[in-house]
């Protein structure tokens, strides 16, 4: 009988032992949960991640970042998340108010475009001495700031180096992955840069139209000029008086390449490109994903085909 009972006891013993251990393995294997909010951080993220992190895309492809306004299921997404990764300067206004009320008082909300110089709505309009009635009554709507720095290979670098800052401190146990993964990725960014910087710099055309003007940055980086059919954050059609500008612009300039966008109406790029014998070319915001290509990918492309437009 005692040994019997002294059985059942070693028994039981196990089994609590097995019990205790099993939430304590599972919170090994836990992944940190990150909520972004559109295809760019998406990228960047997982790009810093790697297989430490879990990533979920809070805005659903095609869905303009900026006028975004969740449903109650998308912010469930919020739930068990560490982070909530925005680009920021006015792409996501919705952002921290959202945090706020998603029932999660853990979650820190991120701007990956902090430290990143801005360029003012309506900048690049007043040094061409362009119209610009459309870009100030976008800044009283919308904010201050083109919000595309993730467009812009110097700027990305920066936002890749705010995203590993944070995914380290929120998990400080995978710290050295996201340090090395951010050095990894910054090098081939800055590889792409300084690929394509001379090129352009002994281009002397530096001209070009896209659907939307989501190009500012990138035309930063390499001494560009951009005119658009659409405002910085596509809405609207253009008047006759604009479109009579933009053909002048055209013109001008010898414009051969009208770029278009997946977010952006082609009709009136189609119509442009008609009317100055150009073709039309299309060109990548990021925003969402595009045939199965990543960021590196497809930024490789549109300075390639920028690149083949100027000359």
């Amino acid at each position: 009988m005692k040994k019997f009972i002294l059985a059942a006891f070693l028994i039981l013993g196990l089994l609590a032992s097995g019990c205790g251990s099993a939430p304590a393995e599972k919170k090994a294997d836990e992944k940190l949960t990150v909520v972004v909010s559109f295809n760019a951080m998406k990228e960047f993220t997982q790009a810093v991640g790697g297989d430490a992190i879990h990533v979920v895309s809070l805005i659903p492809e095609g869905t303009e970042p900026h006028g975004f306004s969740p449903t109650a299921d998308q912010m469930k997404t919020l739930h068990n998340a560490k982070l909530l990764i925005v680009h920021g300067l006015g792409m996501e206004p919705w952002a921290q108010k959202i945090a706020e009320t998603s029932g999660n008082p853990n979650l820190v909300v991120i701007e990956a475009s902090k430290g990143v110089t801005p360029i003012p709505l309506g900048e690049e309009e007043d040094e061409d001495g362009h119209e610009h009635g459309a870009e100030e009554k976008e800044t009283h709507h919308h904010g201050t700031y083109d919000p595309h720095a993730w467009l812009s290979l110097t700027a990305a670098q920066i936002e890749i180096q705010n995203i590993a800052d944070a995914l380290s401190q929120a998990d400080p146990a995978h710290k050295e992955t996201y340090e090395k993964n951010a050095a990894s990725y910054k090098k081939q960014l800055q590889s792409l840069y300084q690929e394509y910087q001379p090129h352009f710099e002994k281009i002397g055309h530096k001209d070009f139209v896209a659907g939307h003007a989501a190009f500012g940055y990138l035309c930063r980086d390499f001494g560009l000029h951009m005119d658009s059919i659409e405002s910085v954050f596509a809405e609207g059609e253009p008047s006759a008086k604009q479109m009579a500008r933009l053909l002048d612009y055209c013109r001008s300039r010898g414009i051969k390449t009208i770029f278009t966008e997946s977010e952006v109406n082609p009709k009136t790029s189609e119509t442009l490109a008609r009317e100055i014998g150009a073709k039309t070319v299309p060109i990548y915001t990021m925003e969402t994903s595009e045939n199965g290509k990543g960021y590196l990918e497809r930024m490789k492309e549109n300075l390639s085909h920028i690149e083949e437009s100027l000359r």
